[in-house]
């Protein structure tokens, strides 16, 4: 697959098949994890694989209450005006809320989870670049992913269902369902890079404009 092909259509897919994922994928997913830059090349990362589905059952639980709070906390102002309004900002947030209420209803039917932790590293600079390396492997093979850390509002709860040495330093950064999707592959909508980028000094402009992507 062209690179620009995977890191243009590589976005949320939260809508997947329960079929199984091959181990053949699966490794190739946590091989291109491992080739990430890491600080320091200290590699303070770990990397766990759910597919059991008790387990998946077990953390699904925990999504859904997790949804909920993340409704009426984060997104809770975005929620009242995408109930109330019928505008263009109200009609996207309705289109996500939709999407994440698919995955809150039918978490545990996600055939591969993958977690990732770091240790004492706050910054995410090496965790989340493997992550993402994780995320195109996967795109490159037919394979859906959503990155969320909404279970960090039950963060004790997921580490101890998935046995968490927490006393050694490991901290869950994320976690991130894989499946293959049950809709088309396209290139998300975003605001041009023109309208969010400066150059040299905030607020000057970059200098040139891209009103259509680049890719393909």
């Amino acid at each position: 697959m062209d690179i620009r092909e995977a890191l243009y259509t590589t976005r949320a897919m939260r809508r997947v098949k329960p079929d199984p994922v091959p181990d053949d994928i699966q490794a190739r997913i946590l091989d291109a994890a491992v080739r990430a830059p890491s600080g320091g090349n200290a590699q303070g990362w770990r990397f766990m694989l759910v597919d059991d589905k008790d387990q998946i059952a077990k953390i699904a639980a925990l999504y859904e209450e997790c949804i909920g709070m993340l409704w009426d906390t984060v997104y809770k102002d975005q929620v009242a005006h995408a109930n109330t309004s019928d505008d263009p900002d109200a009609k996207q947030f309705k289109s996500i809320m939709n999407s994440v209420t698919w995955a809150q209803e039918n978490f545990a039917t996600y055939p591969l989870l993958l977690f990732a932790f770091d240790q004492f590293d706050t910054t995410g600079g090496s965790i989340f670049p493997a992550v993402w390396s994780a995320m195109l492997q996967a795109r490159a093979d037919g394979i859906g992913s959503s990155l969320t850390s909404v279970l960090m509002f039950k963060n004790e709860e997921t580490l101890d269902v998935l046995g968490v040495p927490t006393e050694e330093g490991w901290r869950m950064s994320c976690c991130v369902p894989f499946g293959y999707p049950t809709g088309k592959w396209g290139v998300a909508k975003r605001r041009p890079a023109h309208e969010v980028s400066y150059r040299n000094t905030w607020g000057t402009p970059v200098g040139f404009e891209i009103n259509e992507p680049l890719w393909p």
